[in-house]
Formats: structure tokens, sequence, C-alpha cells
């Protein structure tokens, strides 16, 4: 007798003619654009970290400790980026995908977390104004202008994956950091007036917050596996209960399994069982004209008799 050969995890993975055309892992999206930025970003917050501290200046710090943070959140960026291309496996069986949408909502609580941070110490600094160099400062912070509008162009290159734009979300705040850095070491340099610091620290840290808060709430939706915002989950449940041979639809599900790529599950209570290949034909073209879902996992059961 030959032993039945195990089943092998790529071939359990497989899709065969009719199934849904997704990839449950991410193809083709090149590391490079996160390297540069991330080897840009990491060599300038080295100088501002330095430099803000011995101008004294708020507003340079919080650009520092804002440009040091994009620089951990690129390489959680691109860790996840590469974790994501792995192909599934016998322990993951839906891939990696999720892995940027996961350091994307760890970068935005360090991001809650810096902001609260700032406006603690500009209110504070407010009150007891501090000593600033000016002069430094501005020349400081147009250097890093320059660098983060590089930045900004390189990101926005480099493709349209949520990790990706939360590292282009965090380099615009950057890049808004570096111009109150510049404007309050101009004023500073020409006026003397202190409190132009904290108060601009303020103003950024608060263009950081919107910003924050909506990659947030998009990779804690899909974290939660949240039905995609561009379906409506009502209407296709009345959708499919209006397919001719269709009774009802129970135990539905809508949700994302990786960005962009739309999956559901349900039963479905049917009146004649030997339609079912008919009727899944209609409920998948329908699904995908009307709703954009491809993945497509549905249960067939006889309806229950009306009592």
């Amino acid at each position: 007798m030959h032993a039945k050969p195990l089943t092998s995890s790529a071939h359990l993975h497989e899709h065969h003619a009719g199934d849904a055309k997704h990839a449950h892992y991410v193809e083709g999206r090149s590391p490079t654009v996160l390297v540069w930025a991330l080897a840009l970003t990491l060599g300038y917050a080295c100088v501002e970290v330095v430099t803000g501290f011995a101008a004294n200046s708020l507003a340079l710090i919080s650009d520092a400790g804002h440009m040091v943070t994009d620089a951990a959140a690129l390489g959680l960026a691109l860790l996840a980026q590469l974790i994501a291309k792995r192909p599934p496996s016998a322990r993951h069986s839906f891939g990696f995908g999720r892995a940027e949408a996961l350091a994307a909502f760890v970068n935005s609580l360090v991001m809650l977390a810096l902001v609260a941070w700032i406006a603690l110490e500009a209110a504070q600094r407010y009150s007891a104004p501090h000593q600033v160099q000016g002069g430094t400062v501005f020349v400081v912070a147009g250097m890093g202008l320059l660098i983060n509008i590089a930045l900004a162009l390189i990101l926005s290159r480099g493709g349209s994956g949520m990790n990706t734009r939360a590292a282009l979300v965090n380099v615009m705040g950057d890049l808004l950091g570096s111009a109150a850095a510049l404007l309050a070491g101009a004023v500073i340099y020409y006026t003397g007036w202190m409190q132009i610091d904290p108060l601009l620290s303020i103003f950024v840290s608060l263009l950081i917050l919107k910003s924050t808060v909506g990659v947030l709430r998009e990779s804690y939706h899909f974290l939660m596996s949240g039905v995609p915002d561009q379906i409506d989950y009502l209407k296709v449940g009345a959708d499919l209960e209006r397919v001719d041979g269709v009774r009802s639809v129970h135990d539905l599900h809508v949700w994302e399994m990786s960005p962009g790529e739309p999956a559901l599950i349900g039963h479905v209570e049917i009146a004649d069982l030997e339609r079912w290949p008919e009727i899944l034909h209609v409920i998948k073209a329908m699904l995908l004209e009307k709703h954009g879902i491809d993945h497509i996992t549905l249960q067939a059961e006889a309806a229950q008799a009306q009592h």
C-alpha cells in the first residue's frame, strides 16, 4: 500500500477557475521608497534633536521629536511591508496583509502620545517663556523644510498602501512643523517675542492630531474586520434576498481580507437546492457588479417550511 501524500499548504491556497482573483498577500510593492525615506528622516532627525535642545526651541524640538517618531514609523512600515509580501502558510491561511494596518495603528498611537507631550510642554513654556536662539532655529528649520518636501515627493510616488499613506501623513506633519519652526525662528530673531515658539507648537500639534485620527480610525476599522466604507452592508443583504430563488439570508459578514480586497461569507436559504449552481452564478455576478465583492463564500440551505 502507498501512503497518501500530505496535503501541502501551497496546494490548499491555490485558486482554481471560478475562484476569486484576489491575493492573500501584497504583491509587487517595492520597499525602495521607504528605505530612502527612512534614511533621510533618521539622518536629519539626529541633526534636529541636537540643535533643538542647543537652541532651546520647543518648536524645533517638536519637529525633531516628530522626525524621530517618523523614523521609527518608517522602520515599522518597511518591516510590515516585507512581512505583508509573505504568502499564506499552514499557520496563517489568510497571509500577512494585515501587518501594514497593524504598523499604521501603532504609529498613530505613538503620534497621539507625542501630540500630548507637545501640548503639555507648550502650555508650560507659554506661561514661563524660555530664551530661544531664533537665528539657529531659522537655519535648521529651513533645512528641515527642504528635507520634508523631498520626503513628501518620494512617498507620494510610493503607492497607495495604508502604511505608505500613514508615513506620508507623518511627513506632511513634519513639513508643517518645519514651516512653523522656521516662522518661530524668524519672529524670535527680529522681535524677541518668545511666546511664538509654544504657540506655533500647539498649532502644529493640532494639525498632526487631525491627520493622525484619520489614519488611526482607518487602521482600527480594518484590524477589527469592519465593513469597508464603500460597501453598504444592509443593501448587500437586501440585494441578495432579491435574487430569484433566494428566500432569506443570514449569518452574513463583509470585511476586507487585505486592503482593497472585500470578502463576503453567509448562509442563503433557497427554495430548491437543485437550482443552487444557477443561483450562485447570479449572486456572484451581482455582488461583483454592484458592490465590487469578488471573494464570496456562501452556504446554501433548504428554506424552512412556513407555518
